[in-house]
Order: structure tokens, then sequence, then C-alpha cells
């Protein structure tokens, strides 16, 4: 096992010496072409890529494409951004480490530790380079003390401005709001809400 290990390190150094951003791989087994425009690798049982502060591992990986810049990841696919405070997990994962794009599919958790909140959705992607992520289906966004529901959900993570559509609603402290979109702020957890507007408050003071 160690000697595969050490042979699957050598031919990513070797095949990746041209490539700025180095890549490091391991997996119990190790399948690869490394013909000039069929560049390919498959990595089966406990696979692992570190890419920039990007670790990923999964029951398969295949990193494909010039450099292997596309990873498509399967089974059990576990993400986390160490200079983000990102973690992902998903049942199936696409990245492009030429574009910094994360695509999610399945029923996916992402945490997001510097935003304290935790966002579900059968889809999800997100821009590094842009910092925006995009959710859809079943979306489901917890935070302490707000929670939010939607089909869709575009989180411009750099702004901490979260906007909802799809049937969104959202509940902080007992209270429930409904509109057409609502757009949350999740630093300030203010919540704006744009057409179509119901809801219900608790309390006398309120």
């Amino acid at each position: 096992m160690r000697r595969l290990r050490i042979a699957a390190a050598m031919i990513a150094l070797a095949a990746l010496a041209s490539f700025a951003e180095t890549i490091r791989f391991s997996a119990d087994r190790v399948e690869s072409v490394l013909a000039k425009g069929k560049e390919r690798t498959v990595l089966t049982g406990k696979a692992k890529v570190t890419t920039g502060k990007l670790s990923i591992t999964a029951d398969s990986i295949e990193l494909y494409g010039e450099n292997f810049i596309y990873l498509d990841c399967r089974g059990s696919v576990r993400v986390e951004d160490s200079e983000r405070g990102i973690r992902l997990q998903a049942p199936r994962l696409y990245y492009d480490r030429d574009r910094k794009l994360t695509r999610a599919q399945g029923p996916s958790v992402l945490e997001d530790d510097e935003n304290k909140l935790i966002l579900k959705a059968e889809w999800i992607e997100y821009d590094e380079v842009n910092e925006v992520m995009l959710a859809q289906v079943a979306v489901r966004i917890l935070k302490e003390n707000l929670s939010c529901r939607a089909e869709y959900a575009v989180f411009r993570r750099g702004d901490s401005l979260l906007e909802l559509t799809g049937a969104p609603s959202a509940y902080k402290d007992g209270d429930e709001f409904k509109a057409s979109k609502i757009v949350v702020n999740t630093e300030t957890e203010e919540i704006k809400l744009e057409g179509e507007v119901r809801g219900s408050v608790k309390g006398e003071d309120r």
C-alpha cells in the first residue's frame, strides 16, 4: 500500500510539474493515462486530493483534462477549505481547479464557519473567485436564531447577502415571514421582504 501511494505521488509530480498550483493525491488504487490530450487518473478507495488550500476525500476521484484541472468525485465526498472556513459534504462533486468552481449534486450540506451558517440543498455551486454560492431544490439555511427555506438561493458571501426565491420563508425568534423574494443580511440577520408579503409575529412587544 505504501509503495502504491509513493508511486501515485511520483506520477502526480511528473505530470503536473508545469502547473503553478501543486496537486497531491493518494488512494488504495490508482489508474493513470498520461498520453497527451487524454490525461486521466482514477483514484479509488480512500481517495484524497489536495490542491491549494482545498482538501477533497471520496470513495473515488477522477482527475482529467490538461494538467488534471477537472475533478469528478463520487461517494461520501467531503471538502474542506481551510482558508475560507468552509466544509461541504455531498454524494457527488465536480471541481474545476482553473475556474475555482465547485458543484455538488444530491443531498448536500455546506458549513460556513465565517458566517456561522449551514446550507442544505440538492444542488450547490460555489464560485470561489467571486464568493458566490448558488443552491437549488429543497434549500435550507440554518443559523443560531434564524432559519430559511426556499427552492432557490443566491448567497453573495463577500457581502453577507442571501437572496431567496421560490416560495421562500424565514423564521426568526418565533416569527415567520413569507414573500415572493426574501433578502437576508447574514451578518446582522436583517430581513427584507419583497412582493406578496405575509407573516406572523409572536409576543405583545412586537
